[in-house]
């Protein structure tokens, strides 16, 4: 089978059955240093196509964080962290962060420069939220 690119979902499918055959045929022979050279080509030539495929899909898009509370929790979540780590590294105490999330706290003209250059936060949604 020759593909020189994956372009669509039919392709995707031809491929994947391909490389499960060569899979099943590893196995059955002891590994895949016992399949021939043109399967271990093969095998790594379109394990490749299809893993760049499936990066270019996007599985499940996120919508956008509407406030900064949202943006905060957004952040959290992604770097792993808790608000007693978030407000650490802000600078802040945890109290600051716990009124951000709750919207009860304004953003100060400090912490948005701190959101920013600490995590990233694009300036003019920054701006939006204050």
């Amino acid at each position: 089978m020759k593909v020189e690119q994956i372009t669509s979902r039919a392709d995707y499918d031809k491929v994947m059955k391909q490389i499960e055959k060569l899979l099943q045929k590893a196995t059955k022979l002891g590994g895949f240093e016992k399949l021939s050279k043109d399967d271990r080509t093969n095998l790594a030539q379109w394990s490749a196509m299809a893993e760049q495929f499936e990066d270019d899909i996007p599985l499940m898009p996120m919508k956008a964080p509407k406030s900064l509370a949202e943006m905060l929790r957004y952040k959290m979540y992604e770097k792993g962290w808790r608000q007693k780590q978030l407000a650490a590294i802000l600078d802040i105490s945890e109290a600051s962060i716990s009124g951000l999330l709750s919207g009860r706290r304004k953003l100060s003209i400090d912490l948005a420069r701190k959101l920013h250059s600490k995590l990233d936060i694009d300036a003019h949604f920054l701006l939006m939220s204050a």
